[in-house]
Order: C-alpha cells, then sequence, then structure tokens
C-alpha cells in the first residue's frame, strides 16, 4: 500500500512568504491612490444616507435609497476616475521619455 509522504517542495512555488498580507496592501494603496479614497467615500455616503434614513420627512424610502445609492456610485465612480487621470499622468507626463 502506498503511503502519501509530504512533498519537500512548497505547493506554491512563486508565492512570497516574506510579504504579508498588510504590505501587499500598502504597496497597492500607493500605486493606485484613488481606490482607498472611493472606498472611503462610497462608505461614507453610505453611512450618511443610512443615518438620514430615520429623518428623511415625507419622502418614500425607495426614492431615499434610490438617492443614495446614486450619491454612493457617483463619488466612487468619480474617484475611479480621478485615480486613471492620475494614473496616466503619472505615466504618460510625468515618466521621463525613453
Amino acid at each position: 500500500m502506498a503511503t502519501m509522504s509530504p512533498s519537500p517542495e512548497p505547493v506554491y512555488p512563486d508565492y512570497e512568504t516574506e510579504t504579508s498580507q498588510t504590505s501587499k496592501l500598502i504597496k497597492k494603496f500607493k500605486e493606485t491612490p484613488f481606490v482607498p479614497i472611493g472606498m472611503a467615500g462610497f462608505t461614507a455616503v453610505v453611512a450618511y444616507g443610512l443615518y438620514k434614513l430615520k429623518h428623511r420627512g415625507d419622502m418614500k424610502l425607495s426614492l431615499h435609497l434610490i438617492h443614495m445609492r446614486v450619491a454612493a456610485q457617483g463619488f466612487a465612480v468619480g474617484a475611479l476616475t480621478c485615480g486613471v487621470l492620475y494614473s496616466m499622468f503619472r505615466e504618460y507626463v510625468v515618466k521621463p521619455k525613453e
């Protein structure tokens, strides 16, 4: 009967064990700074919308939720657009010509 012994080579040889997930996340945030800004803005708009949910007056719930969704999506899309423009600026304007 054959027994399975643990193999000495790692399962994922290309995986970097020395870098933690936090350092990878920080590196990604430095490369694309507008992504966390968009995420924070989206969260802020949703939190504000939930707070204002009790004080919406005679506005229908569905209408309030549609307004908050549009505002949150607008903030996220705006931040992503700024991020793309920033990366294009960094790639084509600031980067020295070869």
